[in-house]
C-alpha cells in the first residue's frame, strides 16, 4: 500500500484531539493508524498556544456558584426519591442511604433526611453480604465502560465489556445493575417515520439488491448524505463505509450540499483504501449522485455505480443506519455553534471512536478495525 494521503483539514483535527482534548499521542497515532513522529510534526505546524486563563476572583466565584446549584440540586433529587421515609425512623432512613449511594452522597442524603452520618456508619458496621459486595464492585466497572463509550452503550455491549474484562456474569445480571445504578444509552431525541417509495432508479439498475454482507474489504461501498444542524446554519455530511466490516472509509462536510461534497468523501475513501479491484459503490438518487461528474469520478477510479429505487431508504440501509447511530450517539445530545465545531465533533466520533473502538454486533462485538485486522492475519496465517 503506497504512501497515505491526509488532507489539512484531517491533520488540524488529529492535532485537536492532543492540544484541546487531552488524548495521548501515542493513542491518538494508533487509533488514526498513523506514526507518532508524523503526528508530532502535524501539532509543531498546526498546534495552537494554549489560551489566556480568566481572572481568578471571576472563575472562583463561578466555582462557588457551579458547587452551590450541584449541591442544591442533588438535595432536590434526595427529596424528590425519599420524600416517603421522611417520617420514618432512623433505621428505615438509614436503608434509604445505604440503597442510593451510589447516585448520592451520603452526607448530603444525612442532611436532607436529618440524620448524622455517624450514626449511619455504626448502622453499617455490619458487613454486607458477598452479593451485595459483588454488585457494587462489578457495578463501578459497569459505569467505568459506560463512561468510556460516550454513555450510548446499552447493557448488552455493556456485558460484552465485562466478558472482555475476565468478568463472570450474565446478561439478566448487568441489566439488573444499570437499572439499579440508573445507567442507560442516551440516543438523543427520535426523528419522525417517513415513508418510502419503490420505483426503481431510472439513471442506474440497483446490483446491491440489499446484500448488505460482503465477502472482503473493498468489495462493496455504501454512500449517502445528511444534514446537520448549526447556529451558522446546516452543515452537510457525507460518508462513505465499506459494507464488509462497517467502517467509515471516506467522509466530508462541506456548507452546501453540492455534489463536492460526496466527491470529497468518495476521494477520501479512495485515497485511505486504494481499492486493486472494481469496486461496488452504491447510492441513493440524489441529484449529487446522479451528476456527470460523479459518474466521471467513478469511471476514472474503476468503480461501478448501483443507485436504489426511488425513496426507498431501505436500499441503502447500511448508510442510513449509520447516520441514525451518529445522530441519536452524539449529535442530538448536542448543540453546535458553528459548521466547524460540528466537524471536530463528527470527527472524534468517526475517527476516535466508531472506526477503532464502537462494538458491532454484526462483527461479534468488535469494531471496525479490529474486525479488519483479525480479518487480514487469519487471511496471511492461510
Amino acid at each position: 500500500m503506497g504512501k497515505a494521503n491526509f488532507t489539512e483539514d484531517f491533520k488540524r483535527d488529529a492535532v485537536v484531539q492532543i492540544t484541546e482534548r487531552g488524548y495521548p499521542v501515542a493513542e491518538v497515532a494508533a487509533r488514526l493508524g498513523i506514526s507518532k513522529y508524523s503526528l508530532y510534526e502535524w501539532r509543531k505546524r498546526y498546534g495552537k498556544p494554549a489560551t489566556v486563563a480568566r481572572d481568578d476572583d471571576q472563575a472562583a466565584e463561578v466555582r462557588r456558584l457551579k458547587r452551590e446549584l450541584q449541591r442544591v440540586t442533588e438535595e432536590r433529587d434526595i427529596l424528590k426519591k425519599g420524600g416517603r421515609v421522611l417520617r420514618q425512623g432512623c433505621k428505615v432512613k438509614y436503608a434509604f442511604i445505604a440503597a442510593h449511594r451510589l447516585l448520592f452522597s451520603i452526607r448530603a442524603m444525612c442532611r436532607c433526611l436529618r440524620v448524622q452520618p455517624s450514626g449511619f456508619y455504626a448502622w453499617l458496621k455490619d458487613p454486607l453480604s458477598k452479593r451485595a459486595q459483588e454488585d457494587h464492585r462489578q457495578t463501578e466497572l459497569i459505569r467505568a465502560a459506560w463512561r468510556e463509550s460516550g454513555k450510548v452503550y446499552g447493557y448488552r455491549k455493556l456485558h460484552d465489556d465485562l466478558a472482555d474484562m475476565g468478568e463472570s456474569c450474565c446478561p439478566n445480571r448487568v441489566a439488573r445493575l444499570t437499572r439499579l445504578a440508573g445507567i442507560r444509552a442516551q440516543i438523543g431525541y427520535k426523528r419522525c417515520p417517513g415513508h418510502s417509495g419503490g420505483k426503481p432508479s431510472l439513471a442506474v439498475d440497483n446490483m446491491l439488491d440489499r446484500r448488505f454482507d460482503a465477502e472482503a474489504p473493498d468489495k462493496a461501498w455504501v454512500t449517502d448524505i445528511t444534514d446537520i444542524r448549526t447556529h451558522e446554519g446546516f452543515a452537510y455530511l457525507a460518508v462513505v463505509i465499506d459494507l464488509f466490516s462497517r467502517r467509515v472509509v471516506g467522509w466530508s462536510i462541506k456548507a452546501r450540499q453540492t455534489t463536492n461534497v460526496v466527491l470529497q468523501a468518495l476521494l477520501a475513501a479512495v485515497w485511505r483504501r486504494k481499492p486493486k479491484g472494481c469496486v461496488l459503490v452504491h447510492s441513493d438518487q440524489g441529484s449529487q449522485f446522479t451528476s456527470m461528474e460523479w459518474a466521471s469520478v467513478l469511471k476514472h477510479h474503476d468503480l461501478q455505480p448501483s443507485m436504489s429505487r426511488r425513496g426507498n431508504c431501505h436500499d441503502n440501509a447500511v448508510a442510513e443506519s449509520f447516520f441514525n447511530l451518529l445522530k441519536r450517539e452524539r449529535i442530538r445530545r448536542k448543540v453546535y455553534r458553528t459548521r466547524d465545531e460540528a466537524r471536530r465533533d463528527v470527527f472524534d466520533y468517526i475517527e476516535m471512536f466508531y472506526n477503532p473502538t464502537r462494538k458491532h454486533a454484526r462483527n461479534g462485538m468488535l469494531s471496525p478495525i479490529e474486525f479488519e485486522r483479525q480479518h487480514k492475519a487469519k487471511a496471511e496465517g492461510v
